[in-house]
């Protein structure tokens, strides 16, 4: 394993995989656990991985754990508690904890949609290959998120200027 390599993208894209990570669960230490299994897992995939995307990888693992705890425990993920640890989504706390509470309203697959076009700046396609999902549901899933937004989540109006 090319370790210099490995441990230099590491360390490059561990912050903005831990935000994405918290975004999606609510949780900081289930954050960091999704992260660290991940980074693990392109560590052992490194030879193959280091000169395709291993980022996009990453990103794919961070989700699709996710997806499969949520799915085996089939509880609500996050907590007003929860939700109280800073992350670094935004400099104005205040903000931060309204984008939080408001992405705790979308379901897990809206939540994941949301995080990685519009935090992560993932274009649709991106998107669609990370979480395994057509191009269609991702756009399907997103208006639907940003629909759930506006409606149910209005305090995002007066951050954004109106546009959620």
């Amino acid at each position: 394993m090319d370790d210099e390599g490995f441990t230099d993208w590491a360390a490059g894209c561990q912050q903005s995989l831990l935000r994405s990570a918290y975004l999606l669960t609510g949780d900081l230490h289930r954050a960091q656990d999704l992260v660290q299994e991940a980074l693990v897992k392109v560590a052992l995939r490194w030879h193959r991985l280091r000169d395709q995307d291993p980022t996009s990888y990453a990103r794919r693992i961070v989700v699709r754990d996710n997806v499969s705890w949520w799915r085996r425990r089939r509880e609500t993920v996050g907590t007003d508690a929860d939700l109280a640890v800073g992350d670094g989504a935004s400099s104005d706390p205040a903000a931060a904890l309204v984008v939080r509470q408001a992405l705790m309203r979308l379901t897990a697959a809206q939540r994941a949609v949301v995080v990685l076009r519009h935090l992560d700046d993932l274009s649709e396609r991106e998107t669609a290959e990370i979480l395994g999902v057509s191009i269609g549901t991702v756009k399907s899933q997103n208006a639907a998120a940003l629909a759930r937004l506006r409606t149910g989540a209005p305090e995002l109006l007066d951050l954004t200027g109106g546009h959620p």
